[in-house]
């Protein structure tokens, strides 16, 4: 049921009183990047209601966190002050009061005048500072804002909520010598008597506190003018201004992309891009102020890989969305967070795919983010898309797969349902109605609706209202020469088989039924709403193939008879189901099939994966390789089945190599860069005892570490995969020059390549030697964890090495995390515990986390143990099916 009452909606939230409304900021900000401190002075100019209670009169409460305070006065309208008697900080509400002996009038206009100070701190959020050494070796520091979700109130008093949108005027007081930049563009400079410069920016357009920004470091930058006129500036530290460039060819073309597409014009006179020594997301969407991780922003032209430009690419794309949607128009309150930042996720493909058609985005978004959510959305443990939130914290843990992925996919199928004209007609019409404002989702439902006739407030509230998604089952078939009638049934999937709870055994959802055979993709669809349906479907031949789903368009999956999956394996294995999101699509619902307790046989599995033998498509093997390393990382637990297996999986995987083997060929496209490192990925995983494996990688690495600077002895699309063999085959004088390479590579992202590579050594004393040294502070806080992935990802022994060492070590863990963006503790729980595959390690992690609570965590650390229960009854359902006997094997090797 959808709900239209915003007053309903809003019942449970937490919010700040409301008689008091900030419509201004005026900010004064003064760091000491020595001390780590900040001085500030902020007036709020706020509208008071018509009416409130006496005691409501003499006070004003505002968000605030590991702020202190000297004064605070206001004064109304016709100049009077009134200071406060009394300053009390709330530190469990994170609020802020100030308390008066006078009252505040009512239905008027005052300036609330505040002066504080607050921590320059080191945890990636507010106001915080990054330490990086510049090109000499110098240590440097940048002090910048990240505010998304609730720490504006780190760094200044306000009302932290996405609905109280307001102005704001910036002045900062910084040395001489540092660049600075906030939203808008400077307004005024002026020189003070210290080498001080105090520096103001123009009044940005009304908008929530969480998008306010500014940066203080030394830095170079690139620039170019968009189509419109706007001016984008990429930014990186100093030295390495050449690294910006991609990014500015993708935020410039984006940019006119979004613009062409919204229809209408990026409201801000500037965009700036800057790389952010540390910071723990991937990239923050601050109005006109775009801050990155570096290794998200900046591409080395020599190093740089092609799954690393179309990151960026992606990610900046990404952000430059959120200019419209989310910015210029914002979710009312925390629980439509989905609104943001599913709409971002579908856009990022819809213009990285502009720019880049050779990208295949939506190929890729089949392999990717859908999976993603299919894989989280399975759990008992999931959330709806539009999760309730009471207090605001509590959406820490809905920046998840669900408000991101599955977000993207539902706005994905919209736009297949309705049709891309309606689609893009509906946004631009959201988008002129509600800009500068807040909306709920309701709003844009309408407003499709309105375009296209259809009913999608009905139709969606099934897919965003509860969690979950639809098997649709092949009931019955009825093949004649020139039609199939097909009898489908859907049911709530669950991830383990298990039979849903009772309050879930009716749940239904309207059903976009989008179907292809050999002659291509059918013209109608229609939408199933009830248990069960009856399509039509035409055919050329009595044995052509049928795929619903077509296009993998919407996030469910599809459950064949033996006789269909028959048909579409032969289609498979001619090519003649040739969309690669199909093929992809096949498999990936075939393994999350068995995975579900035997819906779909282990023996079905492997006779459909030996179709894709001869598969040379990128984004097919994205999804064959997830299936192929699924069932590798559940046999890991049994030696016997295991070992044929591998040899299987060998099977598979050499006929590709052969195709197209180690060395980068001058007219390779970038797919086919990106397929030879997941190739050589797959190598690693299978082959790296392989004598010919070993020597290639041997000899790449011993010739790379000679002369690194020469990219075309390990091109970045297979320099991980590449240590990691080098790595296994390896010992002590391996591990000490892969390790050595960490602190000569120039960029984040060869760091990055070093730190997923080191766990894969096989000494035991130099996987435990990884884990002390990268949590001993030698590594950034931000990348921390991928070292302890690269222990845990690396088999059986590491898995437990990283477990034993977590479970010693997690209080240090905490405190150096501490307050600290929560996603960061959910990767290291998640690569320190997450990749277990029995039901007995399952319990154990369990209990571990029973006695040892973390409540920041808690969705993630749900999610994994259900994960890893359903993994655990998978292994249970291939021990008991014919993979235990060696005969089964026989036909295949």
């Amino acid at each position: 049921m959808t709900v239209d009452n915003k007053t309903d909606k809003a019942a449970g939230r937490v919010l700040l009183p409301s008689y008091v409304q900030p419509q201004s900021y005026d900010l004064n900000v003064k760091p000491d990047l020595k001390a780590y401190t900040f001085d500030g002075i902020v007036s709020i100019e706020m509208t008071t209601a018509e009416d409130f209670s006496e005691d409501e009169s003499k006070k004003i409460t505002l968000h605030s966190k590991e702020l202190m305070y000297r004064t605070a006065e206001f004064q109304t309208s016709d100049g009077k002050v009134v200071k406060a008697d009394e300053i009390r900080t709330n530190t469990k509400d994170t609020t802020v009061t100030f308390m008066f002996g006078e009252s505040i009038p009512k239905s008027s206009t005052i300036t609330l005048k505040i002066d504080f100070v607050g921590s320059l701190n080191n945890q990636m959020a507010g106001f915080y500072r990054s330490h990086y050494k510049d090109t000499n070796g110098n240590d440097k520091i940048v002090a910048s804002t990240q505010f998304e979700a609730l720490d504006a109130r780190r760094a200044f008093p306000c009302v932290d909520e996405p609905a109280a949108k307001a102005t704001f005027l910036l002045t900062l007081i910084v040395p001489a010598e540092l660049e600075c930049f906030s939203n808008m563009p400077e307004s005024k400079r002026k020189t003070l008597d210290d080498s001080m410069v105090e520096v103001s920016f123009l009044e940005t357009p009304k908008m929530s506190t969480y998008l306010l920004a500014y940066c203080i470091g030394e830095f170079d930058y690139v620039q170019a003018l968009t189509k419109y006129g706007v001016l984008v500036k990429v930014y990186a530290p100093r030295g390495r201004g050449a690294s910006c460039q991609y990014a500015l060819e993708c935020g410039v073309k984006a940019l006119d992309c979004f613009n062409d597409f919204f229809k209408i014009n990026y409201p801000l006179p500037k965009l700036d891009m800057v790389a952010i020594p540390e910071f723990a997301m991937g990239a923050m969407e601050n109005w006109g102020l775009v801050t990155y991780r570096d290794a998200d922003l900046l591409i080395d032209p020599e190093t740089a890989s092609d799954s690393q430009k179309q990151r960026v690419c992606t990610v900046v794309c990404h952000e430059l969305a959120h200019q419209w949607f989310g910015n210029l128009v914002t979710m009312a309150w925390w629980d439509d967070l989905w609104l943001n930042e599913g709409f971002a996720s579908w856009a990022e493909n819809y213009a990285a795919d502009a720019i880049y058609p050779e990208y295949q985005m939506w190929d890729q978004f089949a392999s990717g983010a859908l999976q993603t959510a299919l894989r989280l959305d399975s759990l008992l443990s999931s959330h709806p898309i539009q999760v309730p939130i009471a207090h605001a914290e509590e959406v820490e843990q809905v920046f998840d797969g669900i408000s991101y992925c599955k977000g993207g996919s539902v706005v994905r199928m919209i736009k297949a349902v309705i049709g891309m004209a309606h689609f893009q007609k509906g946004l631009e019409n959201y988008m002129k109605k509600y800009a500068y404002g807040n909306t709920e989702t309701i709003d844009l439902w309408k407003a499709w609706e309105e375009v296209s006739g259809m009913p999608i407030p009905e139709m969606m509230a099934s897919w965003t209202e509860q969690m979950g998604f639809p098997l649709v089952k092949v009931i019955g078939e009825d093949w004649q020469d020139d039609k199939v009638v097909l009898t489908l049934e859907q049911s709530w999937f669950l991830s383990d088989g298990s039979e849903p709870p009772e309050d879930g055994k009716d749940k239904l959802w309207t059903i976009p039924i989008i179907s292809c055979t050999n002659s291509g993709a059918q013209q109608d669809m229609i939408l199933m709403r009830e248990k069960t349906a009856t399509v039509t479907i035409p055919l050329k031949s009595k044995t052509d193939f049928v795929k619903l789903n077509a296009g993998q368009e919407v996030p469910m999956r599809v459950h064949y008879s033996e006789e269909m999956l028959t048909r579409l394996s032969k289609a498979v294995e001619s090519k003649e189901l040739s969309s690669p999101s199909d093929r992809v699509g096949l498999v990936t619902d075939a393994y999350a099939l068995v995975k579900a307790n035997k819906i779909l046989s282990p023996e079905s599995l492997i006779k459909l994966m030996v179709a894709y033998k001869d598969e040379d498509d990128c984004v097919v093997w994205q999804g064959l390789s997830g299936a192929i390393g699924g069932l590798n990382s559940v046999l890991s637990a049994d030696e016997k089945i295991h070992l044929n297996y591998t040899n299987f999986a060998k099977m598979l995987v050499l006929p590709l190599y052969e195709k197209i083997g180690w060395e980068a060929n001058p007219d390779d496209g970038h797919l086919t860069s990106i397929l030879r490192g997941l190739m050589v990925g797959l190598l690693c995983e299978f082959c790296s005892d392989d004598e010919d494996v070993m020597k290639q990688a041997k000899t790449k690495c011993e010739a790379f570490f000679e002369d690194p600077t020469n990219s075309k002895i390990l091109p970045g699309d297979i320099k991980g995969p590449v240590f990691k063999i080098y790595l296994k085959n390896g010992g002590k004088n391996e591990y000490e020059t892969v390790k050595a390479y960490y602190y000569k590579a120039k960029d984040s992202a060869e760091k990055k390549t070093v730190l997923g590579s080191l766990g894969s050594i096989s000494d035991e004393g130099l996987k435990l030697e990884t884990l002390n040294w990268t949590t001993s502070g030698e590594v950034k806080l931000q990348d921390f964890f991928y070292a302890i992935g690269s222990v845990s990802g690396s088999g059986k022994q590491g898995r437990e090495i990283a477990w034993t060492y977590f479970q010693a070590n997690h209080e240090r863990l905490q405190a150096m995390i501490a307050n600290a963006s929560p996603s960061l503790m959910d990767a290291v729980i998640m690569f320190s515990a997450g990749r277990f595959a029995t039901l007995e390690k399952a319990e154990e992690i369990t209990n571990f986390f029973k006695e040892h609570p973390y409540p920041k965590n808690e969705r993630k650390i749900a999610q994994l143990i259900e994960s890893m229960n359903a993994a655990g009854k998978m292994l249970v359902i291939l021990q008991e099916s014919e993979l235990s006997k060696p005969q089964f094997w026989d036909t295949y090797l």
